[in-house]
């Protein structure tokens, strides 16, 4: 008897923290559809009296957020494709092929690990403006390519790998190459699809990279133009949960779609030494 309470308790909690946690995004959905004002009455409704989407359509024509969306599409996908693709090229040669010097660079490259981005930030920047790169798609994309968290999380996973495999694909005269796309890149497929997700969530959700690099509205990704029409209709709450709906849902379809293979890529990472 005990124990079935126990478990009664922590499916309440567990009910209780979803409930938390998934009403400020429901009511902001709900906030999107009020007419204007109507969220800031008091007491707050929960429900829009008559349901509009006049803010998604000030979004779309009259504030042009449309473009701003796919600047932040293009972008996030740019990011995640070369982030797959020189990601798992590294961390598939750190875990497997032997080359001079491997484990001290591997082991440097964590080290960098506690330096804070934002230190890179203004030598990155001057690289990128001598480059021509400034307020240009690949300014923002190009520092997602390949990161250090990523080469890490690909190596783990690439460990687990049998080398019989390989050398048995090496024996029938395949390769490199053929080895790394016929038979590594399917294997690594769930820790690939939990770096898609990282990389895809940190690019479209990133604010200050963007802010830094781009100079053009027309260029502005999703993030940064909610930022600008947060200062020009800072009053117009409803406007502002349309576009924070706008940045939300996508990301959240990409996890629910991915939600199996990305569990399964984190659970999957720990591998014996």
């Amino acid at each position: 008897m005990s124990r079935r309470w126990s478990s009664v308790l922590v499916h309440t909690v567990l009910v209780a923290l979803t409930a938390a946690t998934l009403f400020p995004l429901l009511w902001m959905v709900s906030a999107s559809l009020m007419a204007t004002g109507e969220s800031m009455s008091t007491p707050p409704p929960l429900l829009p009296a008559s349901p509009t989407l006049a803010h998604y359509r000030d979004l779309f024509e009259r504030l042009s957020l449309g473009r701003s969306l796919a600047n932040s599409t293009l972008i996030a996908c740019l990011a995640t494709f070369f982030s797959l693709l020189f990601n798992s090229l590294a961390g598939y040669a750190f875990a497997k092929l032997r080359f001079p010097g491997r484990e001290r660079i591997f082991a440097g490259l964590l080290a960098l690990l506690v330096i804070p981005a934002q230190v890179a930030m203004l030598p990155l920047f001057l690289l990128l403006r001598t480059m021509g790169l400034v307020n240009t798609v690949w300014g923002v994309v190009i520092p997602s390519m390949a990161g250090i968290f990523g080469i890490f999380l690909v190596r783990q996973y690439a460990r687990s790998i049998p080398d019989e495999l390989l050398d048995a694909a090496r024996v029938d005269g395949a390769s490199e190459w053929r080895i790394y796309r016929s038979v590594v890149l399917p294997l690594l497929r769930p820790i690939l699809v939990t770096l898609a997700t990282f990389t895809f969530m940190g690019t479209w959700n990133d604010f200050m990279w963007p802010l830094i690099v781009l100079t053009d509205d027309s260029r502005y990704t999703l993030p940064v133009a909610l930022a600008n029409l947060l200062g020009e209709h800072a009053q117009d709450t409803e406007l502002m949960m349309a576009g924070a709906v706008l940045t939300v849902l996508p990301v959240l379809a990409l996890f629910a779609v991915l939600q199996r293979q990305y569990i399964a890529g984190i659970t999957a990472g720990g591998v014996k030494e």
